[in-house]
């Protein structure tokens, strides 16, 4: 799969970015993709190039572009308990000022963009991440109503605005949590507000994962919730996208 290298014009400057999409000419449906709060690296470009060989043009910002092009910060080859602490010292100021309202302002741009790609066919698209990217996710779903036909969120804090976000969705949903992240009595009642959202949704929690469990380059992966990631993540887009 061909990779790109990207600039996408925001309000606050010029996110870095990169997409992956198939070699052969005709246009492909658009999926918006957002990193963990790793952000882009090789694993990322990895999981884009899979999903680009299945038929869609896959955009990856870097949600971070506000300190710098990708990495923003120096990452190991592989993210172990013994330099997480290091790591996430200097990565969570980088979360923490990447605010809800920065988010939807950036969404509104990584869309645009998308969309006007001539690689990108026409019609809906759709958004999935992975940690705090599944939140982004989320929040561009919700307000994107009538744009985004697929969300897809993994190990990320999907209720973290709140009920109120969750009903704004119109989307297909698929949210994929991690073991360690949920109990099932809240998976039980962010599924209530889901089913009182009227949306279809598949929601469940990923058998003997911890949260990061996508991630190749953690100690948090799991091969057979990576899977069960893809086993959930294809279909949906297959159905709302009607790719292929």
């Amino acid at each position: 799969m061909p990779i790109k290298t990207l600039r996408i014009p925001t309000a606050d400057g010029q996110a870095d970015a990169f997409a992956a999409f198939p070699d052969h000419g005709e246009r492909h449906p658009g999926v918006l993709m957002y990193a963990d709060g790793l952000g882009i690296r090789p694993v990322l470009r990895e999981m884009a190039r899979e999903l680009a060989g299945h038929g869609y043009y896959v955009l990856v910002p870097n949600l971070f572009y506000r300190h710098g092009p990708a990495p923003v910060i120096e990452l190991p080859d592989r993210l172990g308990e013994e330099v997480r602490p290091a790591v996430f010292a200097r990565l969570m100021p980088l979360i923490e000022a990447h605010t809800a309202e920065r988010v939807l302002s950036d969404a509104d741009a990584y869309l645009r963009f998308l969309t006007a790609q001539p690689e990108v066919s026409a019609g809906p698209v759709a958004v999935t991440g992975y940690c705090i990217g599944g939140l982004a996710a989320v929040r561009t779903a919700a307000a994107h109503p009538g744009q985004v036909a697929a969300l897809a969120s993994f190990h990320g804090p999907v209720g973290a605005d709140g009920p109120d976000s969750l009903s704004k969705l119109t989307a297909e949903v698929h949210f994929g949590h991690a073991e360690s992240d949920l109990t099932p009595e809240a998976l039980d009642e962010l599924n209530q507000v889901l089913d009182a959202a009227g949306v279809g949704y598949t929601s469940e929690i990923y058998p003997g994962t911890v949260h990061g469990f996508t991630m190749s380059d953690t100690d948090a992966f799991s091969a057979s919730g990576l899977k069960r990631h893809w086993d959930r993540l294809l279909p949906l887009l297959g159905r709302a996208l009607a790719n292929g």
